[in-house]
């Protein structure tokens, strides 16, 4: 009988124990004295996100298939749990084994949004190993952390050995060689660190100082043991076709956010939009061929027994054998009855008669992105995407029989006037109005239903925006009460249906999007007096966060609302990402002028990704 690190007893009183209990079908079990290396894989939130991330199971599945190594996984227990474990001192465990996660050789934690930093130290704790790196023994596991936030780990840094800045397929298989030939001669903690950071991708912050001017700005990146390059550069897949893919899936014993196959079809987006991070840090575009995706398809359906499948990229209309991959998966899922999710496509002919053969006859909401309401504000963040073009997908969804629309916009984006504020409500109207002028009174069965929702803009590292001064707590509730007050001052404004983001939380994951290392020990103290789940609205506490500011003497105000120069060093300029800070800065200044810069498929601008040597359109004449 399979041992669990929890008694039967403590499972029965906890909320949903099967988050717990690991022997998942398609999970992997190795005898552990047959392994070199085990490594222990975290999502530092709870199981059912956590079993979403496509990244982790990548990993996952990669690292499994060496024959020396063992991945296991961990989440963030439950409020309920961390309480019991406290009391009955019972260390973290890793799913598939179930021994404690301080017994492994890695402990690798994935970075998806900065609200998880408070649930990492939670993880660090409960597994008892030290929070902060330089607290650690050669008996400790090393912690290396990487995922979008590790582009900006410098509010983190202090709590990690190394951060893997990149995609993982790549130099993993090298850091783990390392690891072996350190532990068989007997090196210590440092010197593995030490060599460990010439290995591309990997950054090591206990080898890397940072030096900062008068006004807490930074001075410059110093570093602290000979031969140590202060310069990062980020690890990129060039060929996805011959990539590790999880074609195994891990199927929870209870259903995951996401509850289904996911099927990654293409990396990076070639439409530039200048508040987006993904689309600058997954750069250069890169696709799987159609054939590679058909049998990665059938493999997967095969194999785990879901009823849906999600094509997965940034942008999947823009992947150039969209059509016959959907053709092919519309036949093959009807035989096996699959459903099949088409999230990120433009609204076009072809998309919405896609999408009325794969949906139930029911049809859900349309979903557009206008991120804005005035046309001069989507130039301004190179959205791509005219007024016109909206209406017109409006139209042909409500010919085609929908009648509910969902559209996303954002508040708080560089030079935004009232006027754009406005202009949410009266494009809400206008796609209202349309339907109300294309079907004809007898064709309409109901009510068009329209949903508003906007985000509080957070300038993020690496985009053209990472110079915009963030809007205050008070600003976005400004902008928030005049978008709904004007859409109540529609004509139609009974269909029009309004939601909002809360402005505390955005207000910290903008402090810590483009924070620096004088920001662990905030994190630390907020920790410590109780702030967890952050992500997680009935958990957060923003008077938490705020005591913790006030008591280290940091203003947030200096992360969010300051404004930068154009040659200031930023927190994360000590990492290459291919895209070019003079590439970002030209973006800055054209939207500055509510000037657009066409994408990547019709011209390269010359961002810099091309120096990779792949990419879908990287090599067409230079802007």
């Amino acid at each position: 009988m399979r041992k669990t690190a929890l008694s039967h007893e403590i499972l029965m009183t906890v909320d949903k124990p099967a988050r717990y209990i690991g022997g998942e079908f398609n999970s992997v079990n190795k005898n552990r004295e047959e392994t070199d290396i085990r490594f222990c894989m975290c999502f530092p939130d709870v199981y059912e996100i956590g079993m979403s991330h496509l990244g982790i199971q990548i990993l996952y599945a990669m690292f499994n298939s060496f024959e020396d190594t063992w991945c296991e996984r961990v989440y963030s227990p439950w409020p309920d749990l961390d309480k019991i474990m406290r009391d009955k001192n019972i260390p973290l465990f890793a799913l598939e084994s179930q021994d404690p996660v301080k017994e492994f050789d890695f402990l690798g934690i994935t970075l998806q949004y900065e609200m998880c930093y408070t649930n990492i130290l939670q993880i660090l704790e409960l597994s008892q190993i030290p929070i902060f790196a330089k607290d650690r023994s050669d008996d400790d596991p090393l912690v290396i952390g990487g995922g979008p936030c590790s582009y900006n780990p410098e509010p983190i840094a202090d709590f990690f050995d190394m951060f893997y800045i990149g995609e993982g397929e790549v130099s993993y298989r090298a850091l783990l060689d390392l690891y072996k030939e350190c532990k068989n001669n007997h090196y210590s903690r440092e010197d593995f660190l030490f060599k460990a950071s010439k290995i591309d991708g990997i950054y090591v912050p206990s080898l890397i100082g940072v030096e900062y001017n008068e006004d807490f700005t930074i001075k410059e990146f110093i570093p602290l043991k000979e031969g140590v390059n202060v310069k990062v550069k980020k690890e990129v897949e060039t060929n996805l076709n011959d990539s590790y893919y999880p074609v195994k899936p891990i199927i929870p014993f209870i259903k995951a956010t996401q509850d289904r196959i996911t099927l990654e079809i293409m990396r990076g987006c070639p439409r530039g939009c200048r508040f987006c991070q993904a689309g600058q840090l997954y750069r250069p575009i890169r696709t799987r061929d159609v054939e590679v995706l058909k049998e990665f398809a059938r493999q997967m359906i095969e194999n785990s027994g879901y009823e849906e499948i999600n094509l997965s990229s940034l942008s999947s209309s823009d992947y150039p054998e969209l059509k016959e991959l959907i053709l092919y998966l519309i036949d093959y899922c009807n035989e096996k009855k699959v459903n099949i999710s088409l999230p990120s496509l433009r609204i076009d002919a072809f998309s919405l008669d896609v999408m009325g053969k794969v949906q139930d006859i029911k049809k859900s909401s349309l979903t557009f992105a206008p991120e804005a309401g005035s046309q001069r504000m989507r130039n301004v963040i190179n959205k791509g995407l005219t007024e016109e073009q909206i209406l017109e997908g409006s139209r042909l969804a409500f010919l085609g029989g929908w009648n509910k629309v969902k559209l996303y916009f954002m508040l708080g984006l560089p030079f935004e006037t009232d006027e754009d504020v406005v202009a949410i409500a009266e494009l809400c109207e206008k796609v209202a109005k349309e339907y109300y002028e294309t079907l004809p009174k007898e064709q309409r069965k109901q009510r068009v239903s329209i949903t508003a929702s906007t985000s509080f803009f957070i300038p993020k590292p690496f985009t053209p925006f990472q110079w915009a001064s963030q809007f205050s707590l008070e600003d976005f509730r400004d902008k928030a009460y005049l978008t709904r007050t004007s859409i109540m001052n529609q004509l139609n404004q009974r269909s029009i249906k309004y939601n909002w983001h809360d402005t505390d939380v955005s207000v910290l994951e903008g402090v810590f999007a483009r924070g620096d290392r004088r920001l662990s020990k905030v994190i630390y103290d907020a920790y410590k007096n109780g702030a967890i789940y952050d992500a997680w609205n009935d958990y957060f506490k923003y008077d938490i966060w705020l005591k913790s500011f006030e008591e280290n003497n940091i203003d947030m105000k200096f992360y969010t609302v300051r404004k930068r120069d154009l040659d200031e060093i930023f927190p994360w300029d000590f990492i290459d990402i291919g895209v070019t800070k003079e590439y970002l800065k030209r973006e800055w200044l054209k939207a500055a002028e509510g000037k657009t810069t066409e994408n990547c498929m019709i011209k390269c601008n010359g961002c810099g990704a091309n120096t990779y040597g792949a990419g879908k359109f990287c090599f067409k004449t230079k802007g």
